[in-house]
This record gives C-alpha cells, sequence and structure tokens, in this order.
C-alpha cells in the first residue's frame, strides 16, 4: 500500500509539472485568435513539432497494442513505425512545402482549391467521423487498459475490471479535454514534447528493467536477459513477416505505404503541428527528426512484448503484456514517473484528435457554411466549447467498445481504412496530376467506403468465389486494391466531367512567411532510410532472429552504417564550409 500511494504521489506530482512548465512557456501568447489557438500562431520550432508528433503519435496505442502484437507473434509489427520514415520523407519534400507555401490551416482548405467546397466538405465529414468514433475512443480504450493492469484497480477497489476501465475512461477524457480545450496547439505542443522526453526515458528503462527481471529469473542480470531471448525465442525477434503474422513483409509496399502516407502527409492530427511551423527550415526539421524517432520505436514498443512473452507467459490478453511488464519489471520508486510520461502520451494523442476535429469543424464545415461573419475570439470561444462536445461524446461512447477480441493495434488500423485511402488517393491525385474531378473525387469516395463495408462486414455472408476471395486477402492489401480502382474512378469521371477549377500549385502566400528549405534534409533522409535498411537486417533471419548467428556480419554491417553516417556528417561540413567562405 505505501509503495501504491508512493506511485500516486510521484504520478501527480510529474503530472501537474508539466501542466504548470508548459502553462508558463505559454503564457504570454495570444490565444484569441484563430493562428495563434489552432496554429500556434505560427511560432512552432522543430523540436517541439518533433516531439509533438512523436508523442501523438506513440499513444497508448502503440505502447500497449505493439508491444501485444510481438508478445503473441513477433516484431512484425515494428513495420507500422519504422517504415514510417518514408512518409516522413515524402511529408518534408513534397507535402509540406506546398502546405506552407498555400499557408492552409487545415487540409479540407487544399480540398476546396483543387476540387472545390464540396469535396472540402465531404473530407471534413470523413475526419470527424474517424476521429470521434475510431480514433478518440481507441486512444482512451489503451490508455484505460494500460492503467488498469499497472494499478490493478478491480482488485484494490473489489469492482470489476470493465466497471475499472469506465471509470478509467472518464477520467482521462476529462482531463485530456482540459489539455486541449482551454491551451490550444502551443500548450499541446509544449507539453508533448515535456512528456515525450520522459516516455522516451521511461520506455528506455523498461526495456533495460525488462532484460534484468528476464535474467534474474534465469539466476543472472541484464545479460542473462539479453541470452534468454536470443537463445530461446529468436523467432519472435524476425520483423520479416509471414502470411499469417501480425504484418506480412508484403504489405509494406502496398496498404502500408498508403496509410502511413496518410497518416504523416494528410491526417489533420499530424500535420497541424508541422502547419504551426515559424518557417520552412524548422517545419522540415522537425518533421524529419519526428522520422529519426520513430526508428528507436522498434526498440522501445515492440521489444517489450518480446520481453513479456519471456517473464509472464499465458496472459488473458495480448494488450495486457506491455502493462504487464511494466508492473513486474520496474522498481516501485520510478513507476510514478513513467505514468506520468504514459499519461502524457495518451493525453497527447487524445488532446490532438480533438483540437483537429475542432480545428476541422469550425473552420472547414461550421464557420464557412453558417457564420462566415463571425469574429476570430467568438471563433476561438465556440471551438472551446464544441471541444468540450467532442470530449463528452467520446467518453460517453468509448465504454461500448469491444477491441480485446480482435487486438486493440489492428482493431484501430483496420477501421481508419474507411476514410484513410480515400483522403490519401485525391490528395495524390491533386497534387500530381490535373486529371482529378469533383465527380471523381465523389464517386470514388462512395465506392471505397462500399467496397470497405463489404469486406469488413457483409461480403462473407455472400456465398460467391470473389468475395470469399476478398474476405481472405489482409486488409492492407485491400488497401491498395482499392486506391488502384479508385484511381480508375477518378481519371474515367475526369473524361465525363472534367474539373473546372484551376489549381495554381506556384501560388505562394503574401505575408514575410520564411520559405527557405533546411540545407540538411538530403543528408538526412540518405541517413534514414540508410538505418531503416539496416534495422530490418538486423532483426530478421540474416540477424538476430536465428540461433546461427552471424556476428562478424552483423558487426559488418553495424560499421557501414557508422562509416555511411561519418561521410555524410564530413560532407556537410564541407558544404558549410565553402559556403561560410562565400
Amino acid at each position: 500500500m505505501e509503495h501504491l500511494v508512493f506511485t500516486l504521489v510521484t504520478f501527480v506530482f510529474f503530472t501537474a509539472l508539466v501542466a504548470v512548465i508548459s502553462a508558463k512557456i505559454v503564457s504570454g501568447d495570444d490565444q484569441s485568435t484563430a493562428k495563434g489557438y489552432f496554429l500556434a500562431g505560427s511560432g512552432l520550432g522543430g523540436m517541439f513539432i518533433a516531439g509533438s508528433m512523436l508523442l501523438t503519435n506513440l499513444s497508448a496505442e502503440n505502447l500497449v497494442g505493439l508491444s501485444g502484437q510481438s508478445y503473441e507473434a513477433n516484431m512484425s509489427g515494428m513495420a507500422w513505425e519504422a517504415t514510417a520514415v518514408i512518409a516522413t520523407i515524402v511529408m518534408a519534400f513534397i507535402f509540406l512545402p506546398l502546405y506552407l507555401k498555400k499557408g492552409y490551416t487545415t487540409l479540407p482548405e487544399f480540398m476546396e482549391e483543387r476540387y472545390g467546397v464540396g469535396v472540402r466538405r465531404m473530407v471534413s465529414i470523413l475526419f470527424l467521423i474517424g476521429y470521434l468514433v475510431i480514433g478518440i475512443p481507441v486512444c482512451l480504450y489503451a490508455g484505460a487498459i494500460a492503467f488498469n493492469q499497472i494499478f490493478d484497480l478491480g482488485s484494490i477497489f473489489g469492482i470489476s475490471s470493465r466497471t475499472a476501465l469506465t471509470i478509467l475512461i472518464v477520467l482521462v477524457g476529462i482531463i485530456g479535454a482540459v489539455y486541449a480545450v482551454c491551451g490550444g496547439m502551443k500548450a499541446v505542443a509544449v507539453s508533448d514534447t515535456i512528456n515525450g522526453i520522459l516516455l522516451i526515458v521511461g520506455s528506455v528503462m523498461v526495456v533495460v528493467f525488462g532484460f534484468i527481471a528476464l535474467g534474474k529469473a534465469n539466476g543472472g542480470g541484464f545479460t542473462a536477459g539479453v541470452a534468454d531471448v536470443l537463445n530461446n525465442a529468436p523467432e519472435k525477434l524476425n520483423a520479416v513477416g509471414g502470411k499469417t503474422d501480425p504484418v506480412p513483409f508484403a504489405c509494406i509496399f502496398t496498404g502500408m505505404l498508403l496509410a502511413n502516407l496518410f497518416y504523416w502527409g494528410t491526417n489533420q492530427v499530424l500535420i497541424q503541428r508541422a502547419l504551426g511551423a515559424k518557417n520552412l527550415k524548422e517545419g522540415q526539421k522537425g518533421v524529419l527528426l519526428s522520422g529519426f524517432l520513430k526508428m528507436l520505436v522498434p526498440f522501445l514498443l515492440v521489444l517489450p512484448g518480446v520481453i513479456a512473452a519471456r517473464l509472464v507467459p499465458g496472459l488473458e490478453s495480448k494488450d495486457f503484456a506491455y502493462p504487464t511488464l511494466v508492473a513486474k519489471s520496474l522498481p516501485w520508486p520510478v513507476v510514478g514517473l513513467f505514468c506520468a510520461a504514459l499519461f502524457g502520451s495518451i493525453i497527447s494523442t487524445y488532446n490532438s484528435f480533438l483540437n483537429a476535429a475542432s480545428t476541422v469543424f469550425m473552420m472547414d464545415i461550421y464557420k464557412p457554411i453558417f457564420r462566415p461573419d463571425l469574429s476570430e475570439e467568438a471563433t476561438v470561444k465556440l471551438a472551446k466549447k464544441i471541444g468540450w462536445g467532442f470530449a463528452a461524446f467520446a467518453i460517453v461512447f468509448t465504454p461500448f467498445l469491444d477491441v480485446l477480441s480482435s487486438g486493440l493495434y489492428d482493431f484501430g488500423r483496420s477501421f481508419t481504412g474507411f476514410y484513410n485511402i480515400p483522403i490519401i488517393t485525391i490528395v495524390l491525385i491533386g497534387m500530381f496530376s490535373k486529371r482529378g474531378s469533383t465527380l471523381g473525387a465523389v464517386c470514388a469516395t462512395i465506392w471505397h467506403i462500399f467496397f470497405y463495408f463489404g469486406y469488413k462486414f457483409w461480403f462473407q455472408y455472400i456465398n460467391l468465389p470473389i468475395t470469399k476471395a476478398i474476405c481472405g486477402i489482409n486488409y492492407m492489401h485491400i488497401y491498395a486494391i482499392s486506391f488502384v480502382v479508385m484511381l480508375v474512378i477518378i481519371f474515367v469521371c475526369s473524361k465525363i466531367s472534367p474539373n473546372q477549377k484551376e489549381f495554381n500549385s506556384d501560388f505562394t502566400r503574401t505575408d514575410d512567411y520564411d520559405m527557405t528549405p533546411w540545407k540538411h534534409k538530403n543528408a538526412i533522409a540518405i541517413w534514414l532510410v540508410s538505418f531503416l535498411v539496416y534495422e530490418y537486417f538486423m532483426f530478421s533471419p540474416l540477424g538476430l532472429a536465428t540461433k546461427d548467428k552471424n556476428p562478424a556480419l552483423i558487426l559488418c554491417v553495424t560499421a557501414a552504417l557508422a562509416v555511411e553516417t561519418a561521410v555524410l556528417a564530413f560532407r556537410e561540413k564541407k558544404k558549410r564550409g565553402a559556403e561560410a567562405a562565400k
């Protein structure tokens, strides 16, 4: 009981400390204007952008879900994190310069300029439904699972697990809403960065102490724990997934690529941070830095599931793996600190969804349709009220979810498919082709929703070879199939009804916004791709995922990566010297 009280006290202390520091940093900022509230006054630096993007992404859904996948199967689930680096590069080099050059507040503004107001409304509604029915509830549910497993509230208070989850959902929902609604984007970004540092430190501790606990079970320490995994469960270190694994390797090159491009390049929840960059340089720096941090996620979020599989086998649900490992391995004096960081990650994702939802609703639906003359101060005040309403809906809706049967991560990712593929498809067509038209965008979206709804729910009841075959395909391959069909629909519709709007991609905003790109972006992009290849080599049968390890080969590849890093650093230094001489 003394340990529990200490943990709760330290948890509350660090959580309150982050809130106080964040409030102090943003206290002098103007939150009364739409730009100040929604985009942090276009004043975010690269560090805050990276920290906020990472922590928004590293929600309890990732902590719980990814570890659950590796607990049950292997490390193939790391593909969601590691391969996202490709999407961050595309975002930094292609999407972000266009967004900032145009001065967009939301992605639907691009849709209106490219396709017309009807497509803008359609995409806005897709975003809102996705955030309120999938994004926010899954985030709250995952957070409730994590805290219930760590603190075991059901046993302490003599209540059922479902009741404990409901209570936690309500508490997290209310506290998170206070952050999002009262603070605005900059408060969210600052608190995200602080919590992100705490979460990385805490996640490293979970891995280290997890190996130590596993080693103690084998009569040793950290080294014995590492040896136990390498010698007794090397197959779980394999990231090259087969057909029955959480992420088959082929999916990386089909639907996962599209899903990551949507998430990092078009999802309002993520890109709103980059849209608040003080200049293009800081925006690109923040996005690419977030890509680098994503490369660490397999070590921090996926590896714990492998450790838990050896330390605490036979759990009731695979999604209990990470919080159970925390409860079993972390020394009790630091559990409170870790819980504060975990709470920060939950709040980050939750309030990011709320902030994005209220932004899209106000800027793309309510204000343009009903109150175009609404003042900026009135817009912000109403946005806060809308945020409270969205939070209340999520708190009421979330306890009715049942996601444990399919696994938290697969549930969230597969149901996001209802809206992510149509949006990324019409964005890509809108940017790279003049063929796209309003009719094509609408028809393609309707096709995808109908097709994907059938795949998820009713094709299985139609006794035809084609429907049976479709139901047996991985949902990420379904993404790619639907993407190809949507391209055909868009091009056919463009012949029937050509687009009447002329999209001028060369238009530049009229203010003094600095569009100078980051000079190190090319070198960083090359290094990130190289590290991605190395990471897959390491977690494969050619690396650690076999009992017949080849230390010499692993050492050579590691040395090659180190040499490449040094060469790139030398070239950049030489380039800067030449520029300085000029």
